[in-house]
């Protein structure tokens, strides 16, 4: 469960988000909301990359009095992921192996069920849009059998149509082994993962189902 209590986010003094409590039971949940609303924000903020005013906890474990805990049981990818252009797609995936102490079998069988064989050894930076998304997604799953918060920020975009359904087959997937996941998605998750969504909206800066 994702509680989050009496939560304030600003920028130069501006609110951006105000939350007075919320908890999210197991599940998938779809984050809606305009361009702007605070729905990356609120994610980064779970996923603990910025700071904020108020309490989040995920399974009990805060985020700020255990932070280290808290994170060992969180992943996230990103919208539009950047990662180092010399590093190879295995050498970071290896680096997630290592600090998420995961098997080098449930990363290659992540490699192959997104279609990155053919380049996951070269360097990034000659990956395209699709090929970082993809990555990005082998990356938040490595290690996932520890974790108990996915978060996703569209993660749909620049992936084929093939890509596309594998993730949403992954997603129940885990799913059904007891992890919440969020994902931000501006596209329909799909007929096979949508039955599956609750509905989480940013609106009028706060955040409700």
């Amino acid at each position: 469960m994702l509680e989050i209590t009496s939560l304030t986010k600003r920028y130069n003094y501006q609110l951006i988000l105000n939350i007075p409590s919320l908890q999210l039971p197991q599940g998938i949940y779809w984050l809606k909301g305009e361009n702007g609303s605070g729905k990356t924000t609120f994610l980064k903020m779970a996923a603990a990359l910025i700071p904020f005013d108020g309490f989040i906890a995920v399974d009990g474990i805060s985020q700020k009095t255990a932070p280290l805990r808290y994170r060992q049981r969180i992943s996230w990818a990103e919208a539009e992921p950047l990662y180092p252009g010399f590093l190879t797609g295995n050498e970071l995936i290896a680096l997630y192996q290592k600090i998420r102490e995961s098997s080098p079998e449930e990363s290659a069988a992540l490699v192959r069920r997104f279609g990155a064989t053919s380049y996951i050894h070269n360097p990034i930076a000659t990956y395209s849009a699709g090929m970082l998304k993809k990555l990005s997604l082998i990356l938040a799953f490595t290690g996932a059998s520890e974790l108990n918060l996915v978060l996703l920020d569209e993660p749909f975009i620049t992936l084929d149509a093939q890509a596309c359904n594998q993730l949403a087959q992954l997603l129940l997937e885990h799913h059904q082994q007891g992890r919440s996941i969020i994902l931000s998605s501006h596209q329909d998750p799909g007929p096979d993962l949508l039955p599956c969504c609750k509905e989480l909206v940013v609106d009028n800066k706060t955040v409700r189902c």
